[in-house]
């Protein structure tokens, strides 16, 4: 190999060398025939020979002597017609060009350059460094100025070429070869073209060019401006002077702003390297997918070749990362093939990348594995490390270990340090100032503990483990209580004969269709699904596609839709395969099993939090495999494309009899799925349906078992703390921390760089770690409404045998005339429709109901993650308490407390809040009716179904009578104060938006509308705005206008409600408009004709109104939209940091279209958040103000989660709705207003502003005076000026009765 390094080292300096001279002598057109040439001879030998290189360099020489006196005349000519256009250009010109200082970069990626057809795609995107004012100048200056500089500077040239040969000779041959970086001086035009890729830190750097644009044009910005102010009058000069001098005092504020910000407090994006980076961030992931896919399956050949086959081809060589390169590194370090790691170390080298932590991990750990390595290899290696800026510390702190990769790695570090300990200590946290002092000071925490002792939920741990290692769970359906018939057994049978059937066929393409994709030639580096379809067995595959075709609607599902989850399936296999096989699931049973020791009710009390103790526990077990996730995540669009490669598989062989329902029927076989398109929202759209006859048999079958996936069902034991964005919630199954798009990864590279994600964290396990039980009585009540025929009243959908009958019609038929046809086509369009939301509505009803009765006997938990924003979900979709009025009735604590001396009050008023009656009244008032109608509350637990059915009337009627049972079972109790309760008691915010928009702008009369300050009786903003529109209707209406009018006595707080809500969460006027429709048309003596006139007249009152109650509120609307108006005009999209450290950042960029093509059909992707393209504008000014209240709640209910753990509290949240026990509903309350006079007591739009001038204007050009700066100055104008604050004092909201209620 170091023949090799020699040779390309003298080939390099050949090609530098030629290059300096083509810099200054040789003409544009022959230096780019020597460019190609030179490239070419990297490559292959230069086809001429010597002497044909000598005729035309004797060719060239004549041609030059006879043109010399044509071109010094041509020349002149060329230097007065320069002279003129500079006369011309002089406002927007410049009289000089300032050179930059001598910088010596490195040589360009590739060697390709500006030659190849890689370099007009590298060049937009080399740009966005530099300001488009800047970019514009030059355009129309620059180039002329260069050609004038060329002329009159020759001399200077000369100089700096000789400056730079110097330099050349002057730096030592070894490394010059191995460095491939060069220097550029101003005023040169050349780019080195070499063989070798570029190291990494050539690539982040700007180009040489880019620095020219960028002064040249900055002198012509100068230039510019200080031709306008001459031409200015003195009035119009005095005042942009003060401008001026604003705008330097404020860059030097934002400056010092700059200096003191940390990294802590603001986590940033980085930026990026240009297009390649992008282009990389899109590719590589699937790459690596591929590889790790290829290596999982054991075809160790196949991996190898095609890691070669990337690394070949040069352009596809930049786009791989040393963590491509170090797959094949754990792989060889297994074998402990310690030359095949040495080669692909000199792969990196030839891709110009630098080993990193994981590299040096797997040479360490292949040393470890032999027994003959010498101790001075290890020391060599350990040093090479400390001179890459790596430290051993740091590759056991950082570095994700399978099976006994750290043992080995240790044993070879030892082998050359003797004494070395790895590091265990953990690394000092850092907390934001809102909660400094929760985490500083715990002399008065009170941890609560779980109702199970250690053994108990150590129990519990085994049963989850078992079923995450089969990643699927089979249930009885709540249907299978009806008596089975003789024709639903004889279609079960039917069924069950044809599945078999079906899995052998499938069994036998899947096969068949791996046989072709294997022959693929190794060595062709494009992709294909073969290793994909590797990773499992062949049956695991097609159990997935049988359980697919059990699930699917009779209307069919979108083919995207259907792909995807199969897609997902099969992913989540792998990593749960994955991790079984990198021995996680032994290590994962013995700190689990010591973890149980921090929640058991039988052991100690502990001063940590779940995080922390888990933390503890992994560093005091660090032997053996990182329970941190390490696996690379399948790129949507390969979870796609294998999803739908699967659906083509069913849908060509999946077959059925024609005459399996009908003998009568000629036979032959038929597709049980087949291929559609319908229109959906005016697109086309293609789909999977069904066959009418594989419909029918499931529907008389009516099979009394359920299938689902492992993370659709609750947790049978804690979940796991989340400690880092990659490890928490479930034991096996992957899990996000963030709720994303499909394919985005911008938040997922926030969330990474982030350093101070604790309190969020640490709020999620709070959430998680509530355990819940059934509501038993209540779900078999459920039950036998939903089946005998439902309840639209009561919200549960009836069978499809309730349905409408499709009407049929011969549209041949001449007896019915065009219009009549119109009319019965669209009957059947509308019943159709019907039908299909029957049966959504319905299914979903018996998913959750299923899942309910399956946990009737068991305790379980829901693990919780976050959208984007910060608002906190529960992971499992179907059953959870974000669900409708049923599935929350259905939820009790798994804790009991006893009701003490308030809590059956609280019951009462509870009771009476979910009739939604009495909104207007104290809580005295409340209880006051609660007492009057008790006899109906017990005589709807005693008699719910036959009795007077009080509790139906509710606005929440099965949670009313969950309540009125829990109040029967209290008052009869010997002592209700004594009595054990498990229901859980809501406290809902007041119009919470509103509260935070009040809040931030310290608005006393928004306040007081949103029960922000102490009153006796709640405030109804909600009635407040409707009696507002009604003072306007009443004025119009005098005026004479119709439509007023008509409204007369239909204007109430229902009509408003939706969109006065809405409206502080972004809802525009068209969206109220169709709220406010919607309720005028469920008033049955509106007249329908007016609806639309009346429906516009009252969003236009609606939208008055709130801006004259809400004035602050609307100020602070108006600068958060035009924010993020301007920042994203810039190119930039919104981000900002929660109180709390979590970063958020808008995902909405301008839709680009990609294309998957398949054998069924080509299906358009619409992407909306790829990092490449623009912001949009209107989604971006359209969703900061909601976005940033969402964010603004979601810390309020974090803070309120911490502070109500460490008082011992059963907490959880419904967003703006929190849930304790009777007993502690007072405690909750406390704590509740407090944590939101701490949250708004901090200058929440200050340190806003502070973070997006820090982030898009600490880089301007104060004596630039073009249109770009002129944007730039207003952005920095509107940010620094925060809307001003009212008197409000926040510390009433403590004393307000009502705030939350």
């Amino acid at each position: 190999m170091s023949l090799l390094r020699v040779c390309v080292s003298a080939k390099c300096l050949s090609r530098r060398s030629v290059f300096a001279k083509c810099a200054v002598r040789v003409s544009p057109a022959e230096r780019f025939r020597l460019f190609v040439s030179t490239r070419d001879g990297g490559v292959r030998r230069i086809s001429e020979t010597p002497l044909q290189l000598q005729r035309i360099n004797l060719s060239l020489k004549i041609l030059k002597r006879v043109d010399a006196k044509e071109r010094v005349v041509e020349q002149s000519q060329l230097l007065e017609v320069l002279k003129a256009r500079i006369q011309q250009l002089q406002p927007d010109g410049v009289l000089d060009v300032h050179h930059a200082n001598v910088q010596f970069v490195k040589a360009p990626s590739s060697g390709r350059g500006l030659l190849s057809g890689m370099g007009s795609k590298e060049a937009p995107k080399e740009k966005t460094d530099v300001p488009k004012y800047a970019i514009k100048a030059k355009s129309k200056a620059s180039r002329w100025m260069e050609k004038l500089t060329l002329e009159k500077k020759k001399n200077k040239l000369r100089t700096e070429e000789h400056l730079r040969q110097k330099y050349v000779k002057e730096k030592p041959s070894a490394k010059s070869t191995r460095s491939k970086s060069s220097s550029a001086l101003p005023g040169t035009s050349y780019k080195v073209i070499s063989n070798a890729a570029p190291s990494v830190k050539a690539r982040p750097r700007p180009k040489l060019s880019e620095q020219i644009c960028t002064a040249v044009s900055s002198a012509e910005a100068v230039h510019k401006g200080s031709k306008e102010k001459q031409n200015a009058s003195a009035k119009e000069g005095k005042r942009r002077a003060e401008d001026q001098a604003d705008a330097m005092e404020m860059e030097k504020s934002l400056n010092l702003l700059v200096a003191q910000w940390t990294l802590a407090d603001n986590p940033q994006r980085p930026d990026g390297d240009g297009e390649e980076a992008a282009a990389c961030g899109n590719i590589e992931p699937g790459l690596r997918s591929y590889l790790e896919a290829l290596v999982f399956a054991g075809d160790v050949d196949r991996a190898h070749e095609f890691l070669l086959s990337q690394h070949r081809v040069r352009r596809r060589r930049k786009l791989l990362t040393t963590d491509f390169y170090n797959i094949m590194m754990r792989l060889w370090a297994k074998k402990g093939r310690l030359n095949q790691i040495s080669c692909i170390f000199i792969l990196l080298e030839e891709a110009g990348l630098k080993a990193n932590l994981g590299s040096y991990c797997c040479a360490l750990e292949c040393m470890g594995r032999n027994p003959d390595c010498q101790r001075k290899l290890i020391t060599r290696t350990l040093r090479q490390m400390e001179e890459d800026g790596l430290s051993v510390d740091d590759l056991f702190r950082h570095c994700v270990f399978r099976q006994d990769e750290r043992d080995m790695v240790l044993k070879a570090v030892r082998a050359a340090q003797r004494n070395y300990k790895p590091p265990l200590q953990a690394s000092a946290a850092q907390y934001p100032s809102l909660v400094q002092e929760f985490y500083s000071q715990r002399a008065d925490h009170r941890y609560p503990k779980l109702d199970f002792t250690q053994e108990e939920l150590q129990e519990h741990f085994g049963q989850q483990l078992r079923l995450e290692q089969n990643c699927t769970v089979t249930i009885d359906s709540v249907e299978a209580a009806k008596p089975v018939t003789d024709d639903m057994a004889k279609m079960r049978k039917l069924l069950a004969d044809h599945r078999a059937q079906w899995q052998k066929v499938l069994l036998e393409a899947l096969r068949e269709s791996k046989r072709i994709l294997a022959n693929t030639d190794p060595k062709n580096y494009r992709l294909n699904l073969y290793p994909y379809l590797c990773v499992l067995e062949d049956r695991e595959y097609v159990d997935i596609m049988i359980q697919s075709v059990a699930s699917l609607p009779p209307s069919g599902e979108s083919l995207k839709i259907l792909g995807k989850d199969l897609g997902l399936r099969v992913y989540t296999k792998y990593c749960v395969q994955q991790k079984q096989q990198n021995q996680v699931v032994e290590k994962l049973r013995r700190i689990y099993g010591a973890y149980t020791e921090l929640l058991a009710k039988d052991t100690k009390e502990c001063a940590l939090l779940p995080s922390e103790y888990w933390g503890k526990l992994e560093r005091e077990q660090s032997s053996g495999p990182s329970l941190q996730r390490g696996e690379t995540h399948w790129p949507f669009i390969v979870s796609l494309e294998l999803g739908i490669y699967m659906v083509d598989m069913m849908v060509k062989n999946m077959k059925i009899n024609s005459d399996v329902l009908n003998p009568a029927l000629a036979r032959k076989l038929i597709p049980i799925l087949y291929h559609m398109y319908t229109f959906r929202n005016m697109r086309q759209v293609g789909f999977i349906k069904p066959h009418p006859i594989l419909t029918q048999m499931q529907q008389d079958a009516t099979e009394s078992k359920l299938t689902f996936d492992t993370y659709v069902m609750p947790m049978l034991c804690p979940p796991l703390p989340w400690t880092s964005v990659k490890f928490g919630a479930y034991l096996l199954t992957p899990s996000k921390l963030m709720r994303t798009v499909d394919g985005a990864t911008q938040h997922e590279v926030l969330l990474e760089q982030c350093r101070n994600l604790l309190p969020v964290l640490d709020s999620l396990n709070q959430l998680g770690n509530c355990a819940w039980i059934i509501n038993k009585p209540l779900l078999d009540i459920i039950i036998s409404i939903f089946n005998d025929r439902g309840s639209d009243k009561l919200d549960i959908p009836p069978p499809m045998s309730e349905a409408p009958k499709i009407p049929h019609f011969n549209a041949q038929d001449p007896a019915y005339t065009s219009a009549e046809k119109a009319h019965m086509k669209r009957d059947v369009i509308d019943v159709k429709k019907k039908c299909s939301e029957m049966h959504s509505l319905r299914m979903d009803a018996l998913y959750k109901l299923s899942i309910a009765n399956h946990m009737r006997d068991e305790v379980f938990w829901f693990p919780h993650n976050m959208d984007f924003r910060g608002r906190t979900y529960p992971c499992p979709p179907y059953f959870n308490h974000l669900g409708s009025d049923v599935t929350r009735a259905l939820l009790l604590f798994a804790e009991g407390k006893p009701l003490g001396p308030k809590g059956l009050d609280w019951l009462k008023i509870h009771l009476v809040n979910l009739t939604g009656l009495k909104k207007r009244s104290s809580l005295e008032g409340r209880l006051e009716y609660a007492n009057a109608i008790m006899e109906d509350a017990l005589d709807s637990a005693d008699h719910p179904l036959d009795g007077n059915k009080w509790w139906m009337n509710a606005d929440e009627p099965w949670q009313a009578l969950g309540c009125c049972m829990e109040i029967a079972d209290a008052v009869r109790s010997p002592d209700p104060t004594n009595f054990i309760s498990h229901f859980p008691i809501h406290q809902d915010g007041s119009c919470n938006g509103l509260q935070h928009y009040a809040a931030l702008g310290r608005d006393v009369i928004g306040a007081r509308s949103v029960n922000l300050m102490p009153s006796k009786m709640p405030q109804d903003v909600y009635s407040g705005v409707a009696q507002q529109v009604e003072e306007f209707r009443l004025r119009d209406a005098k005026s004479g206008m119709k439509v007023a009018r008509v409204l007369k006595g239909f204007i109430s707080r229902k009509v408003v409600k939706q969109t006065v809500m809405t409206v502080v969460y972004g809802v525009t006027r068209f969206g109220g408009r169709l709220q406010i429709e919607k309720r005028l048309k469920e008033i049955e003596d509106f007249p329908k004709e007016h609806v639309w006139d009346a429906s516009h007249y009252l969003v236009r009152l609606v939208f008055s109104s709130l801006k004259e109650m809400f004035t602050g509120t609307r100020e602070i609307q108006d600068w958060l939209t035009d924010c993020a108006r301007l920042i994203s005009k810039s190119g930039h999209t919104v981000e900002w940091v929660t109180p709390l450290g979590l970063p958020i950042i808008q995902p909405y960029h301008r839709t680009r279209n990609q294309s998957l093509k398949s054998s069924l059909q080509l299906i358009n992707l619409q992407i909306s958040h790829d990092v490449k393209e623009r912001p949009d504008t209107v989604k971006q000014k359209n969703a900061f103000p909601p976005n940033f209240i969402h964010s603004l709640d979601s810390t309020h209910m974090m803070l309120t989660a911490l502070h109500c753990y460490s008082a011992g509290l059963t907490f959880v949240s419904v967003h703006d709705c929190f849930w304790t026990h009777a007993l502690t509903v007072d405690t909750m309350n406390k704590i509740c207003r407090e944590q939101f006079v701490a949250l708004h007591s901090q200058p929440i739009l200050r340190e806003l502003s502070n973070f997006l001038l820090q982030k898009h204007c600490t880089r301007f050009h104060p004596e630039a005076k073009n249109k770009k700066y002129q944007e730039h100055r207003k952005l920095m104008l509107l940010l620094a000026n925060v809307p001003h604050t009212g008197d409000f004092d926040l510390q009433q909201v403590k004393e307000s009765t009502f705030f939350f209620s």
